[in-house]
């Protein structure tokens, strides 16, 4: 089992605060699916919603509108610990 990457685990933190510049500053430079995912969501909580369903789309992943966002940074918490 990988240990969590920690950028990616701060950037959720960050997510999870409501720190969603300082996220992307974070995600834009990470290429992982996860990555991407993490990306989609910084976009939903600034709401640019067409950037947001690329990057959900980038990690091949459906866009769940911007009303799931708990939800989305639960999974992918769940997401990040399992790996």
């Amino acid at each position: 089992m990988a240990s969590p990457e920690p950028p990616l685990a701060r950037a959720l933190d960050l997510l999870d605060a409501g720190e969603w510049q300082k996220a992307h500053e974070i995600v834009q430079d990470a290429s992982s699916s996860l990555a991407a995912w993490l990306h989609g969501i910084v976009h939903t909580l600034e709401g640019d919603l067409d950037n947001a369903r690329y990057w959900y789309r980038r990690a091949k992943r459906t866009f769940p509108g911007a009303g799931a966002v708990k939800e989305e940074l639960a999974a992918a918490r769940s997401a990040l610990t399992s790996d």
